[in-house]
């Protein structure tokens, strides 16, 4: 027994990464600005629609086909830079989607108003570029975090990705009105383009098939121009530091067909479209609801759920440790009193004997509850006309548990798919975008056939109707990532045989 007690001690001393908290805090920080100009540069956008129809000298349909078509690149590439960055790495990855932006954002400054097909090209670049950072943070956070500690960066990192959207319209109302609809685009250029000079300057590589735990140095490509970020603590061997073989070039969407992936990725795939929904309605709703709202205060509205969002993210990361650490707690207690539990008490974190889904979904039903539940109150309270105290508090009550359902969601996507986080986290892009985008294109359908409280009425049935997909989760789950290790673990056999023989 006293063996078992000590075996762990070894690994207290040779941590899953180099970089101290302080180092991850910052590293994730930078990952998150960069992701927020993925939903920012779709947001801020909005609010220069009527004035893009004019000055375009075209219909509002067609202003609108640039909106949709932004959506559809934002969902699709990231499923070609995801699968780059987990061969080539981050760094170069990050660096090159931010300068397609600022590049792209340029040409939509300088756009003639006669070019209508010239804003169209330019506006898929654009998401080519933008829309591919939040999948590239989440490889981040999976490279220099271990399962113990993911939750509580994931709550930090998705700050960025998941406030844009309450964000934008504001920027892009004030900036449409006080400077015109270009000021938009250098606004995204500037900003962009000053994120691209941080990560050049500091930002550190992390794929760990070339770096590591971040101790070895990688070629000069990789290297920040300003190496202070564990420039103490690097310079280790491949001899002394353990480092994944580097990854082929895999097709993103076999991650789809793992049943448990796809089952996860419907779940909150529908969440999302009813936070999509709401967001996209909201100053039509509200213009209609509360006419004596200007613009300016409609915008404001935004930063209600955008409130809730940010304190979820706060919260629900450190709940998401503790509930691990929680789990790990209790299964090591029945390896010391339990004789019939035969894991040792070193093993029980490994991913074969720890029920990772159970730990990740245990409040899972909790959010899900208040989330729909929200939604159903908020449609009904737009429809009667209380208050605009009321929707506004719901909004911060809903944002706050969509917030916690995504990160919860996103932090076991990378924990089901160790060494591909920027491929799942493309893969669950595109899953989101796509029902986002049908979400926001019928929404005002189904509130001009049947009223503002049914329409949520609908949308929140959805999400009910996939409800039991959390547990099937927790029950599936962990038959399918032993299939997965078994796969795995053959296929190595055999590349070991292979080079036996030769």
């Amino acid at each position: 027994m006293t063996e078992q007690v000590e075996k762990p001690r070894p690994a207290l001393n040779k941590p899953y990464s180099i970089y101290t908290k302080r180092e991850k805090w910052t590293i994730v920080a930078i990952a998150a600005v960069a992701g927020l100009f993925s939903p920012l540069t779709s947001q801020v956008y909005f609010p220069a629609l009527p004035t893009l129809v004019q000055a375009f000298h075209t219909s509002t349909e067609r202003i609108n086909l640039t909106v949709t078509m932004y959506i559809v690149l934002q969902g699709i590439a990231p499923m070609f830079w995801g699968t780059l960055a987990d061969r080539w790495g981050r760094r170069p990855m990050f660096m090159a989607c931010l300068l397609v932006l600022s590049l792209s954002c340029v040409g939509l400054a300088l756009v003639p108003t006669n070019a209508y097909w010239l804003l169209m090209v330019l506006r898929c670049v654009q998401a080519a570029g933008s829309a591919s950072t939040t999948a590239l943070g989440a490889g981040v956070i999976a490279d220099i975090t271990d399962r113990a500690e993911r939750g509580h960066f994931f709550g930090l990192y998705s700050i960025g990705p998941l406030v844009g959207p309450c964000l934008g319209p504001v920027i892009g109302g004030a900036l449409a009105q006080g400077l015109g609809w270009r000021s938009i685009f250098w606004f995204l250029c500037i900003g962009s383009s000053i994120c691209l000079v941080i990560m050049f300057l500091i930002l550190p590589e992390t794929l760990r098939s070339l770096v590591g735990d971040g101790s070895i140095i990688p070629p000069p490509i990789y290297r920040p121009l300003l190496p202070i970020i564990g420039r103490d603590r690097i310079g280790g061997s491949d001899d002394d530091v353990e480092r994944p073989p580097k990854a082929k070039f895999r097709n993103p969407f076999r991650i789809l067909f793992y049943p448990d992936v796809f089952i996860l990725l419907i779940f909150t795939g529908f969440l999302n479209a009813l936070f999509y929904a709401m967001t996209a309605s909201i100053s039509t709703l509200f213009s209609v609801t509360y006419p004596y709202l200007s613009e300016t205060t409609i915008g404001l509205c935004f930063l209600a759920i955008g409130g809730g969002m940010l304190a979820g993210s706060l919260v629900n990361g450190r709940v998401l440790d503790l509930e691990y650490r929680r789990v790990q707690r209790n299964l090591e207690r029945r390896a010391r009193e339990d004789p019939e539990y035969d894991v040792p008490l070193e093993d029980v974190t490994k991913d074969e004997h720890f029920p990772i889904e159970y730990a990740r979904f245990r409040t899972m039903p909790v959010y899900f509850v208040i989330c729909v539940s929200v939604a159903i109150g908020y449609g009904w309270a737009l429809q009667s006309k209380v208050n605009i105290a009321v929707p506004l508090i719901l909004q911060i009550i809903f944002g706050y548990a969509a917030i916690c359902i995504m990160n919860t969601a996103q932090t076991l996507l990378v924990d089901l798919v160790p060494g591909q986080g920027s491929s799942i986290g493309a893969c669950n892009n595109l899953v989101r975008c796509a029902l986002a985008a049908v979400a926001v294109s019928v929404i005002d359908v189904m509130i001009n056939a049947m009223g503002v409280g049914w329409t949520f009425v609908v949308l929140a049935g959805l999400c009910i109707a996939t409800s039991p997909l959390m547990f099937v989760i927790m029950l599936i789950g962990p038959k399918f990532r032993a299939k997965r290790r078994l796969r795995q673990a053959q296929k190595q056999s055999e590349k070991q045989s292979e080079k036996q023989s030769q």
